[in-house]
């Protein structure tokens, strides 16, 4: 399955998330629904995968999490903020390069229009 599959079936899962679930819950409560949906849409999704940070060839005593990752080819990042910075698109972005992956979504759930809150992020590799 290609990117643009998965995140047209990414996109229709936090549709069924949001119309479920409302605005205003905690991040972490959407990243288990979300991760639901997606394993009941037949997808491969891993929550929380630690990533080893390498620095000077060398890797840190540190790591950072990917909030979900799907078939192994698309991020997902959520958040449940008041409103998305451009530092979070950066944070997105930052994620595709150190692992390599081409698609990240960008969601936040705390919104009152959540198609206007799924934003596509493209690692240019």
């Amino acid at each position: 399955m290609l990117e643009n599959e998965i995140s047209y079936k990414i996109r229709g899962a936090i549709f069924n998330v949001y119309n479920t679930m409302g605005p205003g819950l905690l991040e972490s409560v959407y990243e288990s629904a979300l991760h639901y949906q997606l394993k009941k849409d037949g997808l491969n999704v891993m929550k929380q995968i630690e990533i080893p940070v390498h620095y000077d060839d060398t890797y840190l005593d540190i790591t950072f999490r990917l909030d979900l990752v799907v078939e192994d080819k698309v991020i997902i990042e959520l958040k449940s903020v008041e409103e998305i910075k451009p530092i979070h698109f950066k944070q997105v972005n930052t994620y595709l390069k150190l692992t390599n992956k081409k698609l990240g979504i960008l969601v936040n759930f705390n919104c009152n229009n959540i198609l206007e809150n799924i934003h596509r992020v493209v690692n240019k590799i």
